[in-house]
């Protein structure tokens, strides 16, 4: 995510590194490179200067302390204004009413009807709300069909009526739906087009007066750069929305939709989407994303996804299993599994500070896990609960009923044993304790 973005801004930075003092020159150097960055970015001329023009008078004049070197200052300035132009704060979405209704807008093609099933889905598990998606594109019987697929995967109730032609009349017969039914949110996904239209517009505006939702939200395909921005514009004009929803974050994004909108708009971004997944769906934090295009990481992030898989109960049982030694391969292919449900491992990577950069250029499949895996389900129940078992006649078996080799079945085993101990040592305060009386007589790690 913002890979491209991060190497030119660190680029801007070491104009200044062993600078004793920021000057006018040095900071006009420095601030070349972070305009072109930010151009790069496909930002608009008129942001990217403003940006800068900011940060310069932020920058000069300022004095530098003595634990702070001039390239540290211009990425603390830089990084508070990053924060300012997208947003400054998050903005949660409106949920009052009864029901609450969102109102879904956008061009076709930018990911409105998966970002509607998304959106439920996460009101539902992390709200404790009770959704109800409509279907309001009367001109794509597939995507009608499409949000019905995604309403059975989530367990979630979508209405729709494909005989009635007026999108008005489908939204108000849902709301009325779910008043009788107690739906406490009516999530109306409505038509895209492949361009502004005046016929689209005036759709549009005509369901938003119909229905008067709590919230509007305009979906955009983030890899448009700045054409998603002129877009955004256009639409605001129209129906004046409450907030922006960026999509396809994940792919080859230059970053300019979430650097400009905001500025261009004046409309917060409330949420990103980061992937195909249903659960692949972030609030839009600017700091933890200014964060991420310094190349800072986001370890809050990080730790508010493994705290979404973190169960209590299984984690007490887990401690008393390492501590009785008896931590097998079922419980290794369980923290896999848990792992996995964090999300996209490269984007993982990407949340810890320093790692991202380092495996730019790595290639991570999705299916990063899938030899591991089969080699522990071709093990027996035996095997998997008695790892002293696995011999060199069950290495070779497990190779071939896995359709791996041995080498990869070793490195498992291998992996197996380091997790163990270091899952052993951390559970004991002494050791612990030792590690760090350790590190501290070598000097500590950075930053302790």
């Amino acid at each position: 995510m913002f890979e491209n973005l991060t190497d030119k801004f660190e680029k801007a930075f070491k104009v200044l590194k062993g600078q004793g003092q920021i000057s006018e020159i040095n900071v006009a150097e420095t601030l070349k490179e972070v305009r072109r960055a930010l151009l790069d970015a496909d930002v608009s001329f008129k942001t990217a200067k403003e940006f800068t023009n900011t940060v310069k008078e932020k920058a000069l004049g300022r004095d530098v302390l003595k634990a702070v070197s001039p390239g540290q200052l211009m990425t603390k300035i830089c990084h508070e204004e990053l924060v300012e132009l997208m947003g400054g704060n998050e903005v949660e979405i409106n949920l009052k009413g009864s029901p609450a209704i969102i109102l879904m807008s956008g061009l076709q093609g930018s990911g409105k009807t998966t970002f509607s099933g998304k959106l439920a889905n996460y009101l539902k598990s992390k709200k404790g709300k009770n959704p109800l998606l409509v279907a309001c594109d009367v001109y794509r019987p597939a995507a009608i069909d499409q949000l019905h697929v995604l309403g059975e995967q989530l367990g979630i109730e979508v209405y729709s009526n494909k005989e009635e032609k007026n999108p008005v009349a489908i939204a108000q017969a849902a709301i009325q739906h779910a008043k009788a039914k107690n739906f406490n949110v009516v999530i109306v996904d409505t038509a895209g087009r492949l361009a502004i239209d005046e016929k689209m517009m005036a759709e549009i505006a005509a369901v938003k007066s119909a229905i008067n939702p709590t919230e509007t939200l305009f979906v955009v395909d983030a890899m448009t750069g700045q054409d998603a921005v002129n877009t955004a514009n256009t639409f605001n004009e129209k129906i004046n929305f409450d907030g922006v929803v960026l999509t396809k974050l994940d792919g080859d994004t230059r970053g300019g939709a979430a650097l400009s909108i905001k500025a261009v708009v004046n409309k917060p971004i409330k949420f990103v989407g980061t992937g195909e997944k249903m659960d692949a769906l972030d609030v839009f934090y600017p700091k933890r994303m200014a964060d991420r295009i310094l190349g800072m990481g986001d370890v809050v992030s990080l730790v508010e996804r493994a705290q979404e898989q973190f169960n209590e109960e299984e984690a007490k049982k887990l401690q008393r299993k390492i501590q009785k030694d008896t931590f097998d391969y079922n419980d290794f292919l369980s923290q896999i599994q848990q792992v996995k449900k964090m999300g996209n491992m490269k984007d993982l990577m990407g949340m810890i500070p320093g790692v991202g950069k380092a495996m730019k250029d790595v290639e991570i499949e999705d299916d990063a896990f899938k030899s591991v895996e089969a080699i522990i389900y071709s093990m027996t129940p035996a095997e998997r609960a008695n790892p002293n078992l696995i011999n060199v006649n069950r290495k070779n078996r497990l190779a071939k009923g896995s359709g791996t080799n041995i080498q990869e079945v070793n490195k498992l085993i291998k992996q197996f044993e380091d997790t163990k101990k270091m899952m052993k040592m951390m559970s004991n305060p002494k050791n612990m304790m030792g590690m760090m009386k350790k590190m501290k007589g070598m000097g500590g790690m950075p930053g302790m």
